[in-house]
């Protein structure tokens, strides 16, 4: 059982990595397709932040949980429209 664990955590990282950069590349497609803004790296920047900070205060892995935190920027990022200025 200890092994699975072993596994998960080695796999976990490398496995956000791919899923963080299939949405960053989706989006960056479909940006560059429709010409708006998004908030992706204001929303990457806070979501790791917080994700270090929540890392450190329950004594988890800082790099899992700074790309936890990057993953669910970006999520968040794309979902927000930017409202053009003219």
């Amino acid at each position: 059982m200890n092994d699975i664990y072993e596994f998960t955590g080695a796999a976990l990282p490398w496995i956000a990595i791919a899923l963080m950069l299939a949405v960053f590349f989706a989006r960056w497609a479909a940006l560059k397709k429709n010409g708006d803004g998004e908030y992706v790296s204001e929303s990457m920047a806070l979501g790791m932040c917080f994700g270090v900070a929540l890392s450190a205060a329950l004594s988890i892995n800082v790099g899992l949980g700074m790309i936890t935190g990057m993953m669910l920027g970006l999520i968040a990022g794309s979902v927000i429209a930017k409202k053009s200025a003219a």
